[in-house]
């Protein structure tokens, strides 16, 4: 089974300040990369609540943190967005620290099954959740040509969507496009020849756009951000990990926002520079490459 390396992981227990005796909230578990690293260094009683939308990114996260930390930990099914419910229910209270790592697991992309990956063939499903009924498949089978369009464009930032959704539309017509690796063929045989042995396969951000729909990664990303204040103690901050510029720019002006709006009196303070993986990180792992992590503080 393919082990996920968390990104970032000692720059976001540094961050947060991670230290004995404090609360913490991952709402993007994952396989427990992170989770595992904050319970390392809160020792010996610090605690963690985590979620994740995953059910197997759960199960593997047992594993994980079950050997060493038992008694110290609680892991949810939920997403990040539903972290209200989840906190008023389970923790009623505040935290000292909390991490959303947006990305998705090198697991979950090594499990052609899941249709993440266009590099090996599965079928295009797409879904973290999955026991939510949206596919990749569908949208790839029932939008029209404009909508497919502007759905590559706006979540892909992709700028051959015109000849994409065009090759989409077509293809469907004369035979269904079931697989990862059959659209992203379609995809590679229907850009510009200099685009198809670039640096990124040219299937990369449409496959980016359909992942974003499918789950609905953009959605409440900034309310998100504004209401887990509350639940944050003075001193408190919140550590967000972001893949591609448009969460990474949600997560940017949300933090600036909060800092201008209470510029004379500041409630926040945060990192204006997003940190990066070292160039160590990124030869051990390169799909930590793109990963940009933003810090905001809660000061009063």
């Amino acid at each position: 089974m393919l082990t996920h390396i968390p990104v970032l992981v000692n720059e976001v227990v540094s961050y947060l300040n991670v230290g004995p005796g404090k609360r913490y909230l991952d709402c993007t578990v994952g396989a427990g990369g992170h989770s595992e690293a904050i319970l390392e260094k809160s020792s010996p009683d610090g605690f963690l609540w985590g979620l994740d939308k995953d059910r197997t990114a759960l199960t593997l996260a047992e594993e994980r943190l079950s050997q060493r930390f038992r008694g110290r930990y609680h892991l949810f099914h939920a997403d990040f967005k539903d972290f209200q419910t989840v906190i008023d229910l389970e923790i009623k209270g505040v935290v000292h620290g909390v991490i959303a790592d947006l990305g998705v697991s090198s697991m979950q992309i090594g499990q052609p099954e899941r249709g993440f990956s266009f590099r090996e063939s599965g079928p295009l499903d797409m879904r973290m959740d999955q026991s939510s009924s949206l596919k990749a498949s569908d949208l790839i089978q029932n939008l029209s040509e404009k909508q497919m369009n502007e759905l590559i464009r706006t979540y892909g930032e992709e700028r051959y969507s015109n000849r994409i959704s065009k090759a989409i539309v077509n293809e469907r017509e004369k035979n269904p496009i079931l697989t990862t690796v059959q659209l992203a063929e379609l995809i590679k045989k229907n850009v510009p020849p200099v685009y198809r042995y670039g640096r990124i396969h040219p299937a990369t951000r449409t496959f980016q756009a359909l992942r974003i729909v499918v789950n609905r990664e953009l959605e409440a990303l900034s309310d998100f951000i504004k209401n887990i204040f509350q639940y944050l103690t003075i001193g408190g901050r919140l550590a967000i990990i972001s893949f591609h510029s448009l969460e990474d720019r949600i997560v940017k002006r949300t933090f600036l926002s909060l800092v201008q709006k209470t510029k004379k009196d500041p409630e926040f303070q945060w990192t204006k520079k997003p940190i990066c993986p070292s160039l160590d990180e990124v030869r051990e792992n390169p799909a930590s490459r793109s990963a940009k992590l933003r810090v905001i503080e809660r000061r009063v």
